[in-house]
């Protein structure tokens, strides 16, 4: 399987899903809440299973928006109590809002304000909210309301969402986005409604999220690694019965969706006498599904991910790092889509080469198709010498030439393992590159081979055991796409990260 084609139309998305919310707007009176949903500067998911989606597209598509928009920032006050760590950064959620608010900021989008929400004076909380105000941030309260979602009547009441701070904003078009799930974003943009209502201000509220693509078949391999990225948070990606019942059409949403609509639509009734949407479908302004250039191209990137997500799984069981139900919902939905390891070609390509070797081996298909391996030796691990065998194969270099001499790794590994306590002598990945960035001072060779580093993006690779974290940071970082055998290179209770 040669690099994937391109699948999705970015420029035809842009432009549509700008002028779509636009048109949202308008429709109610000047004025809407827009749910964002997912990743907004680095949504590398999407880029994986639409392949042509750049990962900072829904950031360009609010660049074209940026005059009349305004970001509020919602973070749950309980997950600030207890430290909730963002899986994909490895940073609190609170830092991330600091994070997000300095990465709006700096491509010119306006940040009006933060939302403390379920607020309780949790200490962690009110300090952090001091920590805020000290940078000139606006912060805002809303609290937990008795019976909530279900108990519509008292919700929609002076004594429900009346009771949160009333968030002051200043544009036509409010972005409520958060560092996670679980933040209270739809709970801010309906508790806004009630108080733009009872001020006299027109507005609406609409959902942005780029998955599930509603108007793509259920079962689409895109719809189904939407599913398997989502496997540990119970998500089901279901056919919208209220959408099927207003329209007589059929349209995909995932089931938290679907169970609040009939509460969404109380509320709005309760707000403004009536609902403006007949379907939790409704609500959002998607427009992915009509930028698929390349159907094929769209399946097979998505069926990799969804192999990808299970081997992902599989080692996460085997650090206690998630639950045996989010394996066994991941090998279900490889069932379903009849997927099996010998369509992610580096698989086998490793395996055999740790049969032969005898030792822990790693392989890497390049963008034409070659897939190329590398094995343990006594100065390498198997993945650093498969980074350096897969940037030889690229420069065009004989696979026999030496890119680094061994007289500038044995330094290292004295320096490794005689002083900065280390047992395993061998270079990793971030090392190799380390070395080779030296060595490529004086060889044209290294020089030549380290100019192939950013064909790396989007490269599939395998491992025969889980990597240490340097290394799978590394293959990250470089964009290369990892996947490993859940097992430990070493029968030890404790394996350091």
């Amino acid at each position: 399987m040669a690099m994937s084609k391109i699948g999705f139309d970015n420029d035809k998305y842009l432009e549509m899903q700008s002028k779509h919310i636009r048109e949202r707007i308008a429709k109610f009176g000047g004025k809407l809440y827009l749910e964002f949903g997912g990743k907004l500067f680095d949504d590398f998911h999407a880029s994986r299973v639409l392949p042509g989606f750049k990962p900072d597209s829904k950031l360009q598509m609010l660049l074209q928006l940026k005059d009349d928009a305004e970001i509020v920032i919602a973070i749950n006050a309980a997950d600030i109590e207890k430290n909730k760590v963002r899986g994909d950064l490895g940073i609190t959620y609170d830092l991330d809002v600091m994070r997000l608010i300095d990465a709006f900021r700096s491509v010119g989008l306006y940040v009006g304000s933060v939302v403390l929400t379920r607020f309780a004076s949790q200490s962690a909380a009110v300090q952090f909210e001091r920590k805020l105000q000290s940078l000139g941030i606006k912060v805002y309260h809303h609290y937990s309301i008795e019976g909530y979602p279900y108990n519509v009547e008292k919700i929609v009441s002076d004594d429900g969402y009346g009771i949160n701070d009333y968030i002051e904003t200043e544009r036509r078009l409010v972005i409520v986005t958060a560092p996670g799930p679980g933040s209270g974003k739809m709970a801010t943009c309906l508790s806004q409604l009630y108080h733009e209502n009872k001020r006299g201000v027109k507005a609406g509220y609409a959902k942005f999220e780029t998955f599930p693509i509603w108007n793509i078949p259920l079962k689409h391999p895109v719809n189904m690694a939407y599913e398997a990225a989502t496997a540990d948070l119970n998500d089901i990606n279901m056919i919208d019965p209220f959408h099927l019942e207003a329209y007589g059409e059929t349209a995909v949403n995932y089931n938290r969706d679907v169970e609040i609509f009939p509460v969404v639509d109380a509320m709005f009734k309760k707000i403004f006498g009536a609902s403006p949407y007949k379907s939790p479908t409704d609500m959002g302004v998607n427009m992915a599904g009509n930028c698929i250039i390349d159907d094929d191209a769209v399946c097979e990137a998505s069926n990799q991910e969804i192999i990808r997500r299970y081997y992902t799984a599989l080692c996460d069981e085997r650090e206690n790092m998630t639950t045996s139900d989010t394996v066994h919902k991941l090998d279900l939905l490889m069932k379903q889509a009849n997927l099996t390891a010998q369509q992610r070609p580096v698989i086998a390509a490793a395996l055999a080469k740790a049969e032969a070797t005898d030792a822990p081996a790693a392989a890497m298909e390049l963008p034409d198709g070659r897939i190329l391996t590398g094995k343990t030796s006594s100065l390498l691990g198997a993945s650093a010498a498969l980074l350096l065998n897969a940037l030889k194969a690229l420069a065009g270099i004989d696979d026999e030439v030496e890119l680094i001499s061994p007289t500038v790794i044995e330094p290292v590994q004295r320096l490794k393992t005689s002083y900065l306590g280390n047992h395993n002598p061998r270079l990793h990945t971030d090392e190799v590159l380390i070395a080779l960035s030296i060595s490529a001072v004086t060889s044209k060779t290294a020089a030549q081979a380290l100019d192939q580093l950013g064909k790396l993006a989007g490269c599939e690779a395998h491992s025969t055991v889980i990597l240490s974290q340097v290394d799978s940071k590394t293959f990250k970082k470089l964009g290369v796409n990892l996947t490993c055998e859940p097992r430990y290179q070493a029968k030890k209770l404790y394996h350091a990260k």
